[in-house]
């Protein structure tokens, strides 16, 4: 049977960690940027128990005045029951350089989606996906591993129209490239908004989103991000 105050202590540990973190970045050499996130999610079955996504994210830096990244990525996959999704994907990424050419990155990945369960009243969910990177900027493949735990409830009961919504994910790099990818901790997200019933199962989520990344050197980069996401479910 599950036991859901374990996995809420869990992830109440790791967004502490977050602020941690966030917090030695701001006593080591740390650049710090005001960024927007957009992205258009489209996801559903294909045929029986066949699923797919597909997503295009366009993100902005430099004080969210110019691209930073764009991200085009789809995936197809299994339900092998109601809670519990596995998935095949790819995605490119471009990264704009001022002056130059632009760094591609392509992505193959693996990923397994799990509605763990429904403590106080929300649903607590975890995604676990594992990338395989090559850049344009250099070769060799970089080995990385994601994993985001995401907790959201209503915030009226019985209804949901609009449900609180916060989550954490954190990287590490299972390897290091001649492109820069260094073996050990490699970013943490932390999320805190809304998630807004839209038309049918369609949803929005808006909110801020704090991105910790760690740097050559032993410095951080700290990106504050406006992220708003619509997902588009059939």
């Amino acid at each position: 049977m599950f036991r859901p105050r374990p996995a809420v202590h869990f992830f109440g540990a790791l967004l502490s960690a977050s602020t941690l973190l966030t917090d030695a970045a701001a006593h080591a050499a740390t650049a710090e940027d005001e960024q927007v996130w957009l992205n258009l999610t489209a996801m559903g079955p294909v045929s029986g128990k066949l699923i797919y996504f597909a997503e295009i994210q366009p993100r902005f830096g430099n004080g969210a005045s110019q691209a930073d990244q764009t991200i085009l990525r789809g995936a197809v996959g299994w339900k092998l029951s109601p809670e519990l999704s596995i998935y095949q994907g790819y995605g490119n990424i471009v990264l704009p350089s001022q002056g130059g050419r632009d760094v591609n990155e392509e992505r193959s990945f693996q990923q397994i989606s799990w509605t763990i369960g429904k403590p106080r009243g929300g649903e607590f969910s975890s995604r676990t996906r594992l990338e395989q990177r090559w850049r344009s900027d250099g070769s060799g493949m970089g080995w990385r591993l994601r994993e985001m735990l995401r907790y959201e409830k209503p915030l009226k009961p019985g209804s949901q129209a609009v449900n609180a919504l916060v989550y954490a994910e954190g990287f590490a790099a299972l390897n290091s490239t001649n492109w820069g990818q260094r073996a050990g901790f490699d970013q943490l997200r932390s999320f805190v908004g809304a998630e807004v019933k839209l038309m049918g199962k369609s949803t929005a989520e808006i909110g801020y989103l704090n991105q910790l990344i760690n740097q050559r050197g032993g410095n951080e980069r700290v990106n504050h991000v406006a992220s708003v996401t619509l997902f588009f479910r059939r």
